[in-house]
């Protein structure tokens, strides 16, 4: 309730056809409260559930979702547009793939690391869970954002608060079914649907004990300082500008194929997506052709169609923010190749926004050195690895980045002087759950993933046993 005593909701809006899926009153003080001290009382307990056994729960969750990957798809459709040709597959490959893994490893990442063990002393070093961890995940991929962060966290021993983006809510609380399903004890996962500044209060209560952000730089930048005044871990994956460099070894239609997907897929919509593309002068006519002839062989139209390729952008305002920066840069010079005839679909003032492939770009417009977040790539000719290693590093963001190459000699020395996170050889756009998960310079900070991932949600303590007799 608010202070006149009324409830307070917030309605979720398809880009679909503008009409409302999900309607959801906000916490209240009350619930929020009642919320963390469950979850505190909770992971007291889950702390001591040995770890085979958090991670078959985990893993119980995970096979639950995957179950209803159709149910759970359509449902992600009609809430953010994806296409229903693609939906599913966000539980049965990644989210699958990553929840499976790092239940998987839970045993030996989380074991104690021995220092010396003699006649004398007995030292190592143990991983302690955190406490409670308040999860804050995006709209776009909502599953397979989330489970970088809701699994680790759980296997390290900690409770988990779950706050899924308000236009994909049905996510979290699907979540709470599948832990239910499985067997998590009550209070070790929860979700809340609260607004930014019922975030930040949590987020400045002595109970939370870390957060975990995925989304734009200005909402980490609110993450850290809602935190400024407490000594706890932030874990913030934010945003890209990722680019691809194909050189003229690399086997060009594989490249062609892989990049446009990069770009395109859920509309462009991901901090990993390709938007930046440099290319060996040599090859660089041969690329755009084909990369052209791919883009305009798409389908752009409702996502409740299975012959839907692309489907609208997650808002209407999103489309006109995108559509800004295109058009700004046509202004400048910038030349767009796709046929916009084959997309009639694409109207203004509509979520739906067919694919640009925009060339005779520069670092000097904004749709090369901004976040785009839509369905824009840009295509600039290089003369070698030195130009291209400048261009990728000339940017404020460091997620990934892709090399296309016969070489990998030479995809090691290039990816040695790249500012990213993650650096990729005849691949992109995809997260390896062996990997660590992260960024540098305004992409981030922290990492999930991996063994280091699950060593985020926890922290050291030290044993020194002295024996005497």
């Amino acid at each position: 309730m608010n202070a006149t005593g009324t409830e307070r909701v917030f309605r979720t809006v398809t880009p679909i056809d503008g009409s409302v899926v999900v309607e959801r009153p906000l916490a209240s003080a009350a619930e929020i409260e009642a919320t963390l001290a469950r979850a505190v009382e909770a992971q007291r307990r889950w702390r001591e559930v040995p770890v085979a056994e958090r991670a078959a729960i985990c893993t119980r969750a995970v096979e639950w979702c995957v179950a209803r990957a159709d149910e759970l798809g359509a449902e992600l459709t009609s809430q953010m547009g994806r296409p229903i040709a693609h939906s599913p597959f966000e539980l049965r490959r990644g989210f699958q793939e990553r929840g499976t893994y790092m239940a998987g490893i839970a045993a030996s990442a989380l074991a104690d690391i021995e220092v010396e063990r003699s006649q004398n002393f007995h030292r190592f070093i143990r991983r302690e869970p955190l406490g409670v961890v308040l999860v804050l995940a995006p709209w776009n991929f909502p599953w397979l954002t989330s489970v970088n962060a809701v699994v680790p966290a759980l296997l390290a021993g900690n409770a988990v608060i779950l706050k899924m983006a308000q236009q994909t809510p049905l996510v979290a609380e699907r979540y709470a079914e599948a832990f239910a399903a499985a067997g998590v004890p009550a209070g070790v996962f929860q979700y809340l649907h609260v607004d930014h500044d019922q975030v930040a209060r949590m987020i400045a209560d002595e109970r939370i004990a870390f957060v975990a952000f995925t989304g734009s730089v200005a909402g980490g930048q609110a993450v850290q300082r809602a935190a400024a005044d407490r000594f706890i871990g932030t874990g913030l994956e934010l945003g890209g500008k990722d680019a691809a460099y194909v050189r003229a070894d690399a086997a060009l239609q594989h490249a062609v194929e892989n990049i446009v997907d990069g770009a395109f897929f859920n509309a462009g919509q991901s901090c990993c997506s390709v938007q930046r593309v440099y290319v060996d002068r040599r090859i660089y006519d041969r690329f755009v052709d084909a990369a052209v002839a791919l883009t305009n062989a798409y389908r752009l139209g409702d996502p409740r169609d299975p012959a839907t390729t692309i489907g609208p952008m997650v808002r209407t305002d999103a489309a006109e923010s995108v559509r800004g920066q295109v058009e700004e840069a046509v202004r400048s010079g910038a030349k767009p190749l796709v046929d916009q005839s084959r997309f009639p679909a694409d109207r203004e003032g509509t979520a739906y926004m067919a694919p640009r492939i925009l060339t005779n770009v520069s670092h000097d417009m904004r749709v090369m050195r901004e976040e785009t977040f839509g369905p824009v790539m840009t295509v600039m000719p290089v003369s070698g690895d030195d130009e291209a290693i400048r261009l990728i590093n000339d940017s404020r963001y460091g997620l990934t980045s892709s090399v296309w190459t016969m070489d990998p000699e030479a995809a090691l020395r290039i990816g040695n002087r790249i500012e990213t996170g993650t650096w990729f050889m005849n691949r992109c756009d995809y997260l390896d759950p062996a990997l660590a998960w992260t960024g540098v310079k305004d992409s981030g900070r922290g990492c999930t993933l991996s063994q280091l991932g699950i060593e985020t949600f926890t922290r050291p303590k030290s044993f020194h046993l002295r024996l005497t007799t």
